[in-house]
């Protein structure tokens, strides 16, 4: 029952840690740009299937097959734009795809990849096996994201779990500093 006990206690602690707690100790921190991107995948998906719809019936072909085809398709089209939403606490990370979120914890990282091609990722694989994949922008737009995983990941390296990765962290703080930097100078009108 001991055992049992504590299980729920470390749960408890678990969940408090990922939600937020309330009396702010552990600050959770979001994508300010999710609900953004949120509506221009709304948008975008209700446009193109209104305008699919608008001109089947234009030329006088729409049928409620038609229209539940032209439906899907602009169903599909959001679900290849919904985007993830990338929310941190003080020693994890969390992404929230469209049916399940996955989580890991920065203190413990093992691997940090980018991986380059079409939609660049940054790959994070904690101690627990634990993966998440998330867009390098998303942490150059939200500088306590960022500060929230470098703070994690300085951590990690410390304590002699991160191996495999330094090299893609430190390139990856030049470019979200530079472009910190050079937004500064545009907002103060030197650049």
């Amino acid at each position: 029952m001991g055992r049992l006990r504590d299980l729920g206690s470390t749960r408890t602690r678990q969940r408090q840690r990922h939600r937020g707690r309330s009396d702010g100790s552990h600050a959770l921190v979001t994508d300010r740009r999710w609900a953004a991107d949120l509506r221009a995948a709304l948008y975008c998906s209700g446009a193109l299937g209104a305008l699919l719809i608008l001109i089947d019936l234009g030329r006088g072909g729409l049928d409620a097959a038609r229209a539940g085809c032209w439906t899907g398709i602009a169903l599909l089209l959001f679900v290849v734009l919904f985007p993830p939403r990338v929310r941190a606490g003080d020693g994890w990370l969390a992404v929230r795809g469209l049916l399940r979120e996955r989580l890991v914890r920065t203190d413990v990282l093992t691997l940090v990849r980018s991986a380059d091609g079409m939609a660049p990722r940054l790959i994070l694989r904690d101690a627990g096996g634990r993966r998440v994949e998330l867009d390098p922008k998303v942490l150059a737009s939200n500088p306590l994201l960022w500060h929230l995983l470098d703070t994690g990941a300085r951590r990690s390296a410390a304590h002699g779990f991160l191996r495999d990765g330094t090299a893609e962290l430190r390139a990856l703080t030049d470019r979200i500093d530079g472009e910190g930097a050079r937004r500064l100078l545009q907002a103060a009108g030197v650049e």
